[in-house]
Formats: structure tokens, sequence, C-alpha cells
């Protein structure tokens, strides 16, 4: 089975930390949802497996689309492809969105899942963070969300930033906790170069990120939700069991996805492709039939490093069976051969089939990687 991604490139205003592609400007709002469906129309041939599990609504901000314009996609996924019953259909929603109109019509769309942007639950922290909700939306989205009959919810969560402080923290967990959410994503801040934050960093008008601090706060993530029952199914998710993200779960295991609009990435298995960051030329390459996407295909050595990477991060590790079928004895060598050394420190652990991730080197999940890798 196979999942479709489609990016909603539109924000009300820019959070000082983001790099994903999105625009404040709603001037090519209506272009862009007509381009996204005929790249649907015309990629319906792109998976090899048509039957589709999961639909995911990201951006940029979704849930600024009305309710039938969200339809209205769910629906053309249904005709041009094959929509599993009880396919995961996930929408990402910032707060202020989620007003009791908004609710209403999504309860009338087949939207069976929301991915809810808190990020913090303190007002002085989304502020920081230039995010359009304040802390009284927060909450109400969330009641707001669960009263009308949607009970598969994640929330994002950040951590690692100046403002944070490890009370606060606690605080924002024990609150989640408190609203029995299903499934909680939490992230450390990072500065990527491009953003307001990058920016401010650059120039003294921030400090950097503590990375001491982050990795306390990621300890304690860890600590408490899987005390009450989370699984740490992956780096950055923790769910309830049977909770897990069909959609991201399909990314990690290597499982091919489409992805419409500008931005949008795609995997057919053999070769990652992925749509011009820009929305006008995006509508123009839609218009003129030229092609609004680079693509990259993917030598062994890439699908193995591919395989290490996601794998490495999830519950499940990296299966040694499956790398000595899939790339042959070499890289199976290369790979128990890479790994003794953090198995040795305790970062990794191996059983006869399998090698993962201890709780301690969770923290250095992308350098262990990196190291596994397959380099020329």
């Amino acid at each position: 089975m196979a999942g479709i991604y489609l990016h909603i490139p539109f924000c009300k205003q820019a959070c000082h930390y983001c790099d994903f592609h999105f625009s404040t400007s709603l001037g090519y709002r209506e272009e862009v949802i007509k381009a996204m469906h005929e790249e649907l129309k015309r990629r319906r041939d792109y998976l090899p497996d048509k039957k589709i599990d999961s639909i995911y609504f990201g951006g940029g901000t979704p849930s600024i689309l009305k309710g039938s314009e969200i339809q209205r996609f769910i629906d053309q996924i249904a005709n041009e492809y094959d929509l599993m019953d009880g396919a995961e259909i996930t929408l990402e929603a910032n707060p202020d969105d989620l007003e009791a109109a908004q609710v209403k019509e999504l309860r009338a769309t087949q939207v069976n899942r929301f991915s809810i942007g808190i990020q913090s639950f303190f007002e002085e922290d989304l502020r920081w963070m230039n995010r359009a909700h304040n802390a009284s939306q927060a909450d109400s989205a969330i009641k707001r969300v669960q009263d009308a009959g949607f009970e598969n919810i994640t929330i994002d969560l950040i951590y690692g930033f100046p403002l944070l402080t490890d009370l606060k923290w606690r605080e924002n967990i024990l609150k989640t906790m408190a609203f029995d959410i299903p499934h909680i994503s939490a992230y450390a801040m990072t500065v990527e170069q491009k953003t307001a934050l990058g920016h401010f960093v650059k120039k003294g008008k921030q400090p950097p990120m503590n990375e001491q601090q982050a990795s306390a706060q990621f300890i304690y993530l860890m600590e408490s939700l899987m005390e009450k029952g989370y699984e740490h199914y992956e780096i950055s998710n923790f769910a309830i069991p049977g909770r897990y993200s069909r959609h991201n779960t399909s990314y990690w295991q290597g499982t091919p996805y489409l992805g419409i609009g500008p931005s949008a990435h795609s995997f057919d298995g053999e070769a990652r492709q992925w749509n011009i960051s820009n929305n006008h030329k995006y509508t123009e390459s839609i218009i003129n039939e030229t092609s609004a996407a680079e693509t990259e295909h993917l030598t062994k050595d890439d699908k193995y490093n591919e395989y290490i990477m996601t794998r490495l991060r999830t519950i499940w590790g990296v299966d040694l069976t499956r790398v000595e079928q899939e790339f042959g004895y070499d890289y199976l060598r290369h790979t128990e051969k890479m790994a003794a050394p953090f198995i040795e420190k305790g970062w990794l652990k191996q059983t006869a089939q399998t090698i993962s991730l201890s709780r301690e080197g969770k923290l250095f999940a992308d350098h262990i990687a990196s190291e596994l890798f397959v380099v020329d």
C-alpha cells in the first residue's frame, strides 16, 4: 500500500524557526489548488501500488482550506486511486484555525486524524516563535476537536529553546497527557540559516540553542511518556499502542508515496522526486505541461544509506537479515563492523537479527547513522 502527501503552501504568518516552503500571500491560492488537482490527475500512474492507505495534508497550513476544498481532494484521490476503507486521513492544523465553524465543516469530511501544531502552552513561548495562535487557543482547539468526536489526534511540541525552562517543559508534557492525547511529536528547536531565527542568532539578537538543555529535555520527555505507557516508536514520535502514524511510518519503512504541490517530495521505490519550491513557477509548469520536479535515481549505496538512516530512528531498528537479502553480504559485514564500537559504548543494542538504538544512543542518532553509511 502507498500514501499521498498534499503540500498546502500557505500560512497566515511566518514562524521564526520554520524553513518549510510556504507563502503568507494568498495571491496564488486558487491557482495552486487547481494545479494540485491537475497534478494528481497527471501522476495517477506514478505509484507502483495504487492502493492508498493514507492521505496527509501538510504544509504550510492546510487548515487554511475550507472543509469542502479538503473533501474535494479526497474525492479525487478516491476516483484516481484505490482508496482503502479505513484509510488514515490526516490534516495538519493550527489552533487558531480550529474555530467551531471550521471544526464542524471538517467533521463533514473524511478527515479522521488531526496533527495540531501546539508547540507550547505558554504565551511567551508562542510569541517568541511568532506563532499565529495564543495559549488560550491551544487549549480550546484541542477541546473543540475532541468534543466534535475526533479521537485520533497528535500534537506537536518543541523543546530546547532559551525560554523553555525545565519546569515549563514538564508542564507542557503534563498538560498534553491530561488531554489524553494518543500521539505526541516532539522536536528539538533547530536554527536554520534562512529563517528569521537563523538571522537573529547570526546577528546576536538571540542566543544559539543549548545542546545540553535539549538533551536533558529529550531525556525527560522519553522517561515521562514511556512511564505513562507511550511507545517511543521513532526518535521524535510517541504513541499509545495502536496509534502510530500510519503515513509517517510508511516513510520510515521505505513504502512508496506520492507528493503533490509545491516542494512536495515523492518516492517510487527507485527514485526520489521533488517539486519546485515556488508557487508561481509550480502553477506555470502545470499550465505549460512542463516538469515541475527534479529527480534523483538512487544507487545501491543510496538505498542502503537511506535504509540505515530511516530504520535506525525507529523502534524496529535495522534488520540484518533484510540488509543481507536486499544489499548483499558485504553490506551486512560493513553494518556489523561499523556498529561494533557503538554496541560497545552501549549506544546500540544488537539481537540475533536487529541493531537498534539504546535510550542513550537516541541522543546521537544522526551521528551513529552517518557512521554506518557506505561512503565512496
